[in-house]
């Protein structure tokens, strides 16, 4: 159990700072703080909402899709709704803005790959998966369909959704989408922790 506490606070940190390496790089946002953002410029940011703490009521309001899959949320899905937007605010205090090109495209590189540890860190450590993620993990469970296409067609979807609220689409949102899936699809047996059968 230490393992996995460490494991999955482990993967939640690096996660909310691949958040901001992503924001910071400017290239186009992940799908969804695409969909976080464009929710933000309508509602959150008039309304004195920080970025993070919509992040983190996205994440509360995305656990109302479990339901149909019925999928269970665990101490880690708790931790994903509340690390996660908390580190990513952090990460945009410290990381600074209108760097160079060559910098923001090494940031984005950096940020995807960092999520894609970081989820198969996270997801592995068997504690509950975020509310994103539950949705994969769900669909997968229900229908046997291969992670990377799952993943895949969830971040589409996203991304067409925050475009349409008026979210930032560029470059790196769709090489998030597009990689993302893959990354997960390789990292996650990497660090899922196997549970020990005492029978």
């Amino acid at each position: 159990m230490t393992r996995r506490l460490s494991q999955l606070f482990a993967g939640l940190v690096l996660y909310g700072l691949s958040i901001a390496l992503i924001v910071r790089a400017d290239l186009g946002l992940d799908p969804w703080d695409v969909l976080n953002q464009g929710l933000f410029e309508r509602f959150g940011g008039p309304a004195g909402i920080s970025f993070g703490l919509v992040v983190n009521l996205i994440g509360m309001a995305v656990l109302l899709l479990w339901i149909p899959l019925r999928q269970r949320p665990g101490i880690g899905t708790v931790a994903n709704v509340l690390v996660i937007g908390t580190v990513a605010n952090f990460g945009l205090d410290w990381i600074p803005s209108d760097l160079d090109l060559p910098v923001r495209a090494g940031l984005l590189g950096a940020g995807v790959v960092l999520n894609g540890v970081a989820s198969g860190a996270y997801i592995g450590a068997g504690l509950g998966p975020g509310p994103r993620d539950g949705l994969m993990t769900g669909i997968v469970a229900r229908t046997g369909w291969p992670v990377k296409w799952v993943r895949t067609a969830i971040e589409l979807s996203v991304i067409a959704l925050g475009w349409l609220l008026g979210g930032s689409v560029g470059v790196g949102t769709v090489i998030y989408a597009l990689v993302i899936g893959p990354l997960v699809h390789l990292f996650l047996p990497m660090f899922t922790i196997r549970r020990i059968s005492t029978a």
